[in-house]
């Protein structure tokens, strides 16, 4: 398995899962709300400097894009 990488900003999170058809819903604070219509899916990633590997781990496997999928987007 691919490995994340450890320096990615919330902000290259988002840019990289509106290539996947996430849309901004929201943003409260520090956590931004992301929808998907079809197939239907939200996702809420933490728009911090650093996003923390299992964090982005948990957002790949929500969001449905494979790790390496994700890798190609960056």
């Amino acid at each position: 398995m691919p490995r994340l990488p450890t320096d990615l900003s919330g902000q290259d999170v988002v840019r990289a899962l509106q290539k996947v058809g996430f849309a901004v819903t929201r943003q409260r604070g520090s956590h931004i709300v992301m929808h998907r219509a079809e197939p239907k899916a939200r996702v809420t990633v933490p728009d911090h400097r650093v996003v923390r590997p299992g964090t982005l781990r948990q957002l790949v496997s929500d969001a449905g894009p494979s790790v390496s999928e994700l890798l190609a987007l960056l």
